[in-house]
């Protein structure tokens, strides 16, 4: 891991975050937000600048004036004059992805601010805001331009952060990752799942191997099988023509879901560092045993009545909003414990959950169930049984629950984004995902999506719990 960039007295080295796509609605919704509550909280280099860079055409102070109108700020939170430092930190250049001489003229803008503003070279954390299909044409252009070469030594590192999906399919990523990796080394290498980034879900970590009362339970003579969903009230919410080309399995399969399978099922790791943690999360991907066979026994997948008539979407459209898969991880631990990974949209909840069902050792139908809720209201529930009062031995199911509200200041939960950003800055690559993560999530997924149009495709109406077809356990 390279060094961390802050002391005790501060920030050492000025840093430059390039946004590659700045004008969207990632940067304006998720990461400048980030940055301003990051740089509110001190949590920034003492010295640092933003450089927006897109394709439409903006002067330093019109731009501000843009970010003022279309960035989602809490008022309500922040003073004035810390909006207005923060925006005095951020400088535009206008440039097409596909155009050499952008990236020249950009190389030019970091150059004076280094010599100029820093006085001497910083770090540079380029993030791609862009839709994936630009990847290639941006990275090739960033590296024939040298903006991928840092200072080196002491003077400057640079760091790379991509947004999922990393790829399409398992070639497809292959091919990303080789152009990634022809660039920079894997150190310096960001791939952002901000699942991993939410505070509930890191918290399984420390729940599991904190508590050695849940532990020992941990594999399959004691677990019956775990139900991961994650479950959306709205739609596709104007993103028709995306959605369509991904469909859900993509979209929050590959990557959400398998990030929480993950981080539930991985082995204690040697040390909680990040490349301990990567590599226990991938073994779990390895491990899962393939859906290629029998597919319909193991998936069910669906699409809300009316999703057709959506804005973008093809009328004959056969891609999927909703699916259930049944799989198995092939360890000692977890041989023939089934999971159930779950996601959907238009269905009458929102709720990102894991369930962890325990085996029945009464044979009273008395499950044992433990829940790790990530959004909304986070919390960790336990179901066990007491004695009703009276004079029979009949029992009933209570509920042991731990909230994130109950903390006295919720103030104090990062946001995913800022969470991302910082370990981005001081290095640390634990919350993202690996090169191996991302190879065997998609051998895992690319023979499923094979065998999609093999596969019934159920309805269901909007608001509802999902196709009659599924296991609602």
């Amino acid at each position: 891991m390279e060094k961390a960039i802050f002391t005790d007295s501060g920030q050492v080295t000025p840093t430059i975050f390039i946004i590659c796509g700045v004008t969207g609605d990632l940067a304006q919704r998720k990461l400048l937000p980030a940055l301003l509550s990051l740089y509110v909280k001190k949590l920034l280099p003492h010295k640092f600048k933003i450089v927006g860079f897109s394709r439409r055409e903006f002067s330093d102070q019109d731009f501000r004036l843009f970010l003022r109108e279309e960035m989602h700020i809490n008022h309500n939170v922040y003073r004035p004059e810390d909006i207005h430092r923060f925006l005095n930190n951020i400088v535009y250049q206008q440039g097409q992805f596909d155009i050499s001489t952008a990236y020249e003229n950009l190389a030019k803008k970091l150059l004076h601010i280094d010599e100029v503003e820093f006085k001497q070279c910083s770090n540079k954390l380029f993030h791609l805001s862009v839709a994936p299909s630009f990847y290639e044409t941006i990275l090739g252009h960033l590296s024939n331009s040298g903006l991928t070469i840092p200072c080196g030594g002491n003077l400057g590192w640079t760091r790379i952060l991509v947004e999922k999906p990393f790829g399409n399919d398992i070639e497809t990523a292959k091919k990303l990752d080789i152009l990634l990796g022809t660039l920079f080394k894997e150190e310096q290498i960001f791939r952002i799942d901000h699942y991993f980034a939410k505070e509930a879900l890191q918290n399984i970590l420390a729940f599991r191997f904190s508590n050695s009362l849940f532990e020992p339970l941990w594999n399959n003579k004691y677990i019956d099988c775990v139900h991961i969903q994650l479950l959306e009230k709205i739609g596709i919410e104007g993103r028709g023509t995306f959605y369509d080309s991904v469909g859900a399995l993509k979209d929050v399969g590959q990557n959400h879901i398998l990030a929480m399978l993950a981080l539930l099922a991985m082995d204690k790791p040697d040390a909680f560092d990040a490349q301990s943690i990567r590599k226990k999360r991938a073994n779990v991907l390895k491990n899962l045993l393939p859906i290629n066979k029998n597919i319909c026994d193991s998936v069910v997948r669906a699409q809300y009545i009316g999703y057709s008539e959506e804005s973008g979407v093809l009328a004959n459209s056969t891609t999927e909003t909703y699916f259930q898969l049944k799989t198995f991880i092939d360890t000692k631990v977890w041989k023939g414990v089934p999971f159930y990974l779950e996601s959907g949209k238009a269905l009458n909840e929102n709720r990102a959950e894991i369930s962890i069902y325990f085996k029945d050792t009464t044979g009273k139908d008395k499950t044992n169930v433990l829940s790790l809720r990530i959004q909304p209201d986070e919390a960790i529930k336990i179901r066990f049984w007491i004695k009703k009062p009276g004079f029979d031995m009949e029992t009933e199911a209570k509920t042991l629950s731990f909230h994130y509200k109950d903390f006295h200041s919720t103030d104090s939960i990062p946001d995913a984004y800022e969470r991302v950003l910082y370990d981005a800055i001081i290095g640390d690559q634990t919350l993202f995902t690996s090169t191996d993560e991302v190879k065997y999530a998609w051998r895992f997924i690319t023979p499923i999506i094979d065998m999609w149009k093999t596969t019934p495709l159920y309805k269901y109406k909007k608001g509802s719990r999902g196709p009659d077809s599924t296991d609602q356990s």
